[in-house]
């Protein structure tokens, strides 16, 4: 592996560390703020910190204005629908379960890559994405399906959380040619926060007037801003320009099996040895799914040679 495919899977790993984080740091959050409060502050902090950081290295592009009603679209699927969904059901359903259902992104996305980008799937990255799923199941489901309580409105809304998703990668593809990922990422957050102000002030800020700043609420939010919202996204957007949608989505199904570990890390549940099979199942399923039958037959040309 060279240092450019390094520097790729490398970026998709890191930027699932960082939105498995978030599942705890939203558990932090949720004890001060409700979720629209939490994800606008959440883009505030992302934005801010994403203009000094992309003027400071001189990473950001021109807007042109042809591209506005795209940039409206992506934020409107993410941070907008998304967040809605995702902050509403971790709200009202276990980390754990909310992580298994964002999981569920790698089994839908090589559809909307087929239809809008042509991206192809081989047999073997799909066989790499059911051993994975399979994996994640193990993780969640280890004392069995019975033992899985939700709340069927949190459930629906981190549903709704996977449809955003899936439509933002479909139209964040097409950006990825003509902006740099660090722009893409600093413009989308901005626009995020033009959808979550008019909710805030409806919804929350008679709420949010009551609770008192706190270092406590502020050094979560900060993680939330700086690492979930704005290095995953840019790692995340990286890795999609280089690997495909398919490819690059198929990372997702580690964030239960990270957070598990976190939670076992932090909060100090348990991580049994079933667990841990699921762990190695959902692994082996990553690194399957990366493989191309022409990476297996060069290879095993390769060995014949030096024989």
């Amino acid at each position: 592996m060279n240092r450019k495919s390094f520097a790729i899977y490398a970026s998709a790993i890191i930027a699932m560390i960082f939105w498995s984080y978030s599942f705890i740091w939203y558990k932090e959050v949720f004890v001060f703020y409700k979720p629209i409060t939490l994800v606008l502050f959440r883009l505030v902090i992302s934005s801010v910190f994403l203009f000094i950081l992309t003027i400071s290295l001189r990473r950001l592009n021109p807007l042109n204005k042809s591209d506005v009603k795209r940039f409206l679209l992506l934020a409107f699927f993410e941070p907008f629908l998304y967040f809605i969904g995702e902050s509403f059901g971790v709200s009202l359903i276990p980390s754990s379960l909310a992580a298994v259902i964002v999981a569920t992104i790698p089994l839908f996305s090589p559809i909307g890559a087929y239809y809008f980008h042509n991206e192809r799937i081989s047999k073997m990255n799909f066989l790499g994405i059911v051993v994975s799923i399979l994996g994640v199941g193990i993780v969640i489901f280890h004392k069995g399906f019975g033992e899985i309580d939700a709340n069927p409105l949190g459930v629906a809304l981190m549903f709704v959380a996977v449809v955003a998703a899936l439509c933002y990668a479909v139209v964040i593809k097409k950006m990825t040619t003509k902006y740099s990922v660090f722009s893409i990422i600093t413009y989308q957050n901005s626009f995020g926060i033009i959808y979550f102000i008019p909710l805030f002030f409806i919804f929350e800020f008679d709420h949010f007037k009551t609770v008192a700043i706190t270092w406590d609420v502020m050094i979560p939010l900060l993680k939330l801003g700086i690492f979930s919202s704005t290095f995953a996204f840019i790692f995340f957007t990286f890795s999609i320009k280089h690997l495909g949608i398919s490819k690059a989505s198929i990372f997702t199904n580690t964030i239960p099996v990270l957070t598990a570990i976190l939670a076992w890390i932090y909060l100090g549940e348990d991580l049994s040895y079933i667990k841990v099979v699921g762990i190695i199942v959902v692994i082996g399923g990553l690194i399957l799914s990366q493989f191309h039958p022409r990476m297996i037959t060069s290879a095993f040309n390769r060995s014949n040679d030096e024989d």
